[in-house]
């Protein structure tokens, strides 16, 4: 019997089916990677009727049919992510939210974006804890403590906790641009508002003893594509942080998203997820310090002096989102959008092949369209490099994309083996 965790995708008649393109849950190691949740019954396939809270209702309602068809509990959940086509429905969505977590709040990302599948109003996405891992017919004790996090040198928010850890990873709340001295977006345009939301994810970390390079994903949030340039100019002053990164070069893996609005009108939003090499309790004191984070870049994919391609961490692979570039080229791939979505799979499928390992091992894939009713056509090239209808996945519809590309798709993927302590 091998002792190394298996992808393992579970599905309930309770939740929507993903219609064999995904799975509504696919744990690996110590962590569930549920499938974003549209407001569908799931007895009738159909958007539920009402509007903004009743469909934020059925969101959660899903999430807690598949994290109750798992044998767990919404306490369970470590991050959630709200996608909203209006932010001004925010409120109401949290009224609705807070009857889900009464007491425990998971870390959080709040957006708004253009379009969502089946012109939903809303939908939302969990990540949850998974303390049995799994490792096939040896379960773990199932006993990791879940550990939260909040510092008074960064927002604070009754909705959400800066920082959940568990076992090896620790899971930021996505950090707007706010003083929190004040409570209020700083003062300034696009580059001080990036600088004051990098300076919000340092606190955190350095309130957890965390070294801000052992980030391992930076997502962005941009209200407009425009002020990319604005944004790496102060990425830059962040990345990389530490000597010993310096010397490697270290940047994180990375996405970036043009999103619709964001809270507060805020002109940025940066979300962390970050190596925790220490672990949870009640892991031992030699099963848990030390484990080295691994960075690769190949020739056989796109590569960008700002982001490595893939970022592995103990038991999995993070990578920089693929838009449909051409490696050999630098250009967007000629053709539609179907010919992009098979240029930015054809770029991920590179990238994990690098790292040996292969496409099976995928367990989340996120999908960020132009046009969302192009996610047929898109469909039609995913389901050649997913068969099995086994990853979990998230789609939506954004304003923009980098290179004014149709399609751009990024992916979590396992890592059986883990990475090594250091020697």
């Amino acid at each position: 019997m091998s002792n190394y965790n298996t992808v393992l995708a579970r599905n309930t008649e309770n939740a929507p089916n993903g219609n064999g393109l995904y799975s509504q849950t696919v744990a690996f190691s110590h962590y569930n990677n549920l499938s974003a949740q549209l407001p569908i019954e799931p007895q009738t396939g159909k958007l539920v009727a009402g509007g903004i809270k009743e469909q934020a209702e059925q969101c959660f309602k899903n999430i807690k049919s598949i994290v109750e068809s798992i044998d767990h509990v919404m306490s369970d959940v470590v991050r959630i992510t709200v996608f909203v086509k209006d932010i001004k429905d925010v409120d109401a969505v949290d009224e609705v939210y807070k009857t889900f977590f009464p007491t425990y709040v998971p870390s959080r990302t709040t957006v708004a974006v253009a379009a969502l599948p089946m012109d939903a109003l809303v939908q939302i996405e969990a990540l949850v804890s998974h303390g049995e891992g799994t490792i096939p017919n040896a379960p773990q004790a199932g006993d990791l403590i879940k550990l939260t996090n909040n510092t008074a040198n960064a927002p604070t928010s009754s909705l959400s906790a800066q920082t959940v850890a568990f076992s090896h990873y620790n899971n930021l709340s996505a950090q707007l641009p706010i003083d929190p001295k004040t409570g209020r977006l700083v003062t300034g345009g696009v580059k001080e508002q990036t600088g004051q939301a990098l300076k919000n994810i340092k606190a955190i970390l350095e309130s957890i003893d965390v070294p801000f390079d052992d980030i391992v994903k930076i997502n962005i949030f941009l209200k407009d594509l425009s002020d990319i340039d604005a944004v790496n100019e102060v990425y830059t002053t962040f990345f990389p942080d530490s000597a010993i990164a310096r010397t490697v070069g270290y940047f994180p893996a990375r996405t970036t998203v043009a999103v619709a609005a964001l809270p507060m009108d805020a002109l940025v939003q940066i979300e962390a997820v970050v190596s925790h090499g220490d672990g949870t309790p009640p892991q031992a004191i030699e099963d848990r310090h030390g484990i080295v984070i691994w960075a690769n870049d190949t020739e056989n994919a796109p590569k960008s002096s700002l982001s490595t391609q893939t970022v592995a961490f103990s038991h999995y692979n993070h990578l920089s989102a693929q838009l449909p570039i051409d490696p050999k080229t630098g250009e967007l791939v000629a053709g539609g959008v179907k010919e992009q979505a098979e240029q930015c799979l054809t770029n991920i499928k590179a990238i994990v092949e690098s790292i040996d390992h292969v496409m099976d091992d995928v367990v989340k894939v996120n999908i960020f369209v132009k046009n969302i009713a192009d996610m047929d056509t898109v469909d039609e090239a995913y389901k050649t490099f997913f068969q099995e209808g086994v990853p979990a996945r998230r789609t939506v519809g954004v304003s923009a994309l980098p290179k004014d590309a149709l399609v751009q798709i990024d992916v979590i993927v396992s890592n059986a083996e883990g990475t090594p302590r250091k020697a």
